[in-house]
C-alpha cells in the first residue's frame, strides 16, 4: 500500500497541472508523447534485456501501450470537455473496470472484490455530483476510454509479474513499459498533432518535465510495482483515493469551489471500502483459495 499511497499523492498534482496549465493552451498529442519519451528516457540506464523472454517483452510492451500511451490520448483530450473536478468524477469507474479485468484474467467473477469497488464508487460519486456542461457525454465517454485503459494496463502488469520469473528486477525491464506506449504515442502525434501549439513558456515546459520525468517516469513505475503487492480489491480502492485527492489539491492551491462537507463524507466512504478489504474481504478470499 505504500507505493500506491505515495503517488496518489504525488498525481494528486496532475490533474490540475493539466487542466490550468496545459489542457488547451498546449498540443495534446505533443503533451502525450513527451510526457512517454521523458518517462522512458528516466528508465533507459536500468534497462537489462538478457535473458528476458521475449513473449515477456511484448507483453511489457503491449501493457504499456494500452495503460500510458493509449490511456493518455483519451485523458488528455478530456481536459477540452471537462473540468478538473469533472474529469475526476468521470474517473469513479476505474475500481469496477479493475475488479472485473482481474477476475476475467482468472476465468472468475468474485462478488466480494466488486463490492468493495462498489463501495468505493459511491464514495467518490457523493464527493463531487453537480451540473455539467453541453459537453459532458463526450467528456464522459473519452474518461471512460481512459479509465479501461488504465485498468487493463495495471492489472495485466500485475497478472504478468506475478507470474514472470521472480528473479527478474523489475526496475531492469520496465522501460520496455514506456517504449510501448511511445509506439502508440509518436504516431498519434504525427498524425493528429499540431505543431503550431507547443509549449511557448518555461512554466509550460518545466510542468511538462516533470509530468514526464515525475509522475510518470517514477509513479507509473512505483504505482505497477505496488499492484503486485496488493489484492485486486485494494487495487481498486486506491483508484479512487485519487479523485478526493485531485480534488483537495485542486481547492486548496488553485481555489476552485468544491462543497467541504460532500468531500469529507465521500473520501470516509472511500477510506471505508479499504478498511473493509484489508480487513474482512481479503480474509474472507484467502480462506476461499485455501479451501479450493
Amino acid at each position: 500500500m505504500g507505493y500506491l499511497s505515495f503517488v496518489t499523492f504525488l498525481w494528486a498534482f496532475s490533474f490540475s497541472l493539466i487542466g490550468v496549465y496545459l489542457a488547451g493552451q498546449v498540443d495534446s498529442w505533443f503533451s502525450v508523447v513527451t510526457r512517454v519519451a521523458l518517462a522512458g528516457l528516466v528508465f533507459l540506464p536500468f534497462l537489462r534485456l538478457k535473458g528476458i523472454p521475449r513473449p515477456l517483452m511484448l507483453k511489457l510492451m503491449a501493457i504499456g501501450g494500452i495503460q500510458l500511451g493509449l490511456m493518455y490520448c483519451f485523458y488528455y483530450q478530456s481536459f477540452l470537455y471537462l473540468s478538473v473536478p469533472e474529469v475526476l468524477l468521470f474517473t469513479v469507474f476505474t475500481p469496477v473496470y479493475v475488479t472485473l479485468t482481474y477476475d476475467l484474467m482468472h476465468r472468475r467473477f468474485s462478488p466480494w472484490y466488486l463490492m468493495t469497488a462498489a463501495l468505493a464508487v459511491l464514495g467518490a460519486v457523493v464527493i463531487k455530483f453537480a451540473s455539467v456542461n453541453p459537453n459532458f457525454m463526450l467528456g464522459f465517454l473519452i474518461v471512460q476510454g481512459a479509465n479501461l485503459c488504465f485498468a487493463i494496463g495495471q492489472v495485466s502488469y500485475k497478472v504478468v509479474m506475478e507470474r514472470a520469473d521472480k528473479a527478474i528486477p523489475q526496475h531492469t525491464v520496465f522501460g520496455l513499459f514506456y517504449l510501448g506506449a511511445l509506439c502508440v504515442a509518436l504516431p498519434a502525434f504525427l498524425l493528429l498533432g499540431n505543431p503550431d501549439k507547443l509549449p511557448t513558456t518555461h512554466l509550460q515546459w518545466g510542468i511538462l518535465i516533470y509530468l514526464g520525468t515525475i509522475a510518470s517516469g517514477v509513479g507509473y513505475f512505483l504505482w505497477n510495482k505496488g499492484a503486485t503487492l496488493v489484492n485486486a480489491g485494494a487495487l481498486a480502492v486506491m483508484n479512487n483515493v485519487l479523485v478526493p485527492a485531485g480534488i483537495v489539491v485542486n481547492v486548496l492551491i488553485w481555489n476552485r469551489n468544491a462543497d467541504l462537507v460532500t468531500l469529507a463524507i465521500g473520501g470516509a466512504v472511500i477510506l471505508a471500502s479499504l478498511w473493509v478489504n484489508e480487513t474482512w474481504v481479503k480474509k474472507k478470499i484467502e480462506a476461499q483459495t485455501a479451501n479450493a
